[in-house]
Formats: C-alpha cells, sequence, structure tokens
C-alpha cells in the first residue's frame, strides 16, 4: 500500500513535533518533511513533491494563504489541507478561492485529522464541521444577493504578498530579501496597492490587513 506523503507547515516548533509524533502511528502516512512559514513551504513543497500539505494559515515571513497561491500555482496536483485555530469567514473564502482541498480546525481530534488527511490525498474536499457551517452561511448570502464586492482581491498574488510583509512592519530592504525582488519592485506593488485600495498610508494598510485576516494581532 502506498503512503500518503505529507509536509508539516505551522510556525511553532512544539506544534510541528507533535503532529508528527500522532502521525507516526499510522502506516498510511509518511512524513516528508516540515517547515516554519510558508516560504519554507513553497520551497520545500517545489522540492519534495509532497501529496498533502498541512498547512497553517498566520506565520511570520510568508503567510498560509500566500503561500497556498504559490503551491498551487507552481504543483497544481499537490493537496493542500489548512490546520488552523481560525474559523474566520474571511480566512474560510480566500483559502477556498486559493484551491485548497480542506480545512480542519486545530481544536479537532485526531480521528479528524487522520479522516482530513485520507480525505484531500483521495482528491477528495474535507471541510471540519464548524467551517461548513460557514461556507453553506456565505453561500446562502450570496444567493440572496448579498454580494459586496471585495477591494482585496483587486490584488494580484504579489502584491498580496507584499501587503502582508508590509502591513507586518517589515521595510522595503526587508520585503525585497524575503520575496527574491528589487526594493524599486517592491514601491512599485505597494504603490499598485495604495491606488487600488485607495489607502495612501502604513498605517491605513495595517488596519486593513488587519480587518481582512491577513495578519493577526498577538493576543
Amino acid at each position: 500500500m502506498s503512503k500518503t506523503r505529507v509536509l508539516i507547515v505551522d510556525d511553532h516548533a512544539l506544534m510541528r513535533e507533535g503532529i508528527i509524533a500522532f502521525l507516526k502511528f499510522y502506516d498510511d502516512i509518511e512524513i516528508v518533511g516540515e517547515a516554519s512559514n510558508g516560504l519554507e513551504a513553497i520551497e520545500k513543497a517545489d522540492k519534495l513533491k509532497p501529496d498533502v500539505v498541512l498547512m497553517d494559515i498566520a506565520m511570520p515571513e510568508l503567510g498560509g494563504i500566500e503561500a497556498t497561491v504559490e503551491i498551487k500555482k507552481r504543483v497544481p496536483e499537490i493537496k493542500i489541507l489548512i490546520l488552523s485555530q481560525y474559523d474566520d469567514k474571511e480566512y474560510v473564502s480566500r483559502l477556498l478561492k486559493a484551491g485548497v482541498s480542506g480545512y480542519i480546525l486545530k481544536h479537532a481530534v485526531g480521528t479528524d485529522l487522520i479522516s482530513a488527511i485520507r480525505c484531500v490525498a483521495k482528491g477528495e474536499s474535507y471541510l471540519y464541521s464548524a467551517i461548513a457551517s460557514k461556507v453553506i452561511d456565505g453561500y446562502l448570502g450570496k444567493s440572496s444577493g448579498m454580494v459586496v464586492e471585495d477591494p482585496y482581491e483587486k490584488l494580484t498574488d504579489r502584491e498580496k504578498q507584499v501587503l502582508k510583509l508590509i502591513a507586518e512592519g517589515h521595510s522595503h530592504k526587508e520585503v525585497a530579501t524575503r520575496l527574491d525582488i528589487s526594493v524599486k519592485t517592491v514601491i512599485a506593488h505597494q504603490t499598485n496597492i495604495s491606488e487600488k485600495l485607495d489607502i495612501h498610508s502604513r498605517a491605513g494598510l495595517i488596519k486593513f490587513a488587519i480587518s481582512k485576516g491577513i495578519i493577526k494581532l498577538e493576543t
């Protein structure tokens, strides 16, 4: 029997270690690697070609949403399963649009996680019960004509990456280094972001990013 090859992505080492220790009890699952942020996730997914990426959302450097978009662009056949503490509608909607195959919350029981991994590995979709209800609510809202265009969706994938890093407080040089682009290009992206969102200050961009769930305030 072939094993499902899994890449674990979470910025907390203890969380990764706990997941790995748990999954080792299952003979049909093989851990092929781990990553602590979105940039590492993209690099390792590209190199290791896992069947499933178990992805956290809120991480430094590059978050799970941005990493998901890039991984699906590079290796479309990889299945992305979100494992997060957040059940915000903004996150759920954005990740489903990005092409994730499943979404499960960190407070779920271990057997739910195993079911989710096996499900997405077979090419099926998996939504944890609490997430499924939000998806249904969102669908009903759209069906009743309550659709409001999300200004965030005006941004390109790269602009979304730049917005997140800027909102986290990184300088233009730091953003350029992390995304392997020039400072001039970062500034150009920020200008485009400001024009598309009609927000012309860093403070305003930070406030927007928080309201959209792009970054989280630590509590």
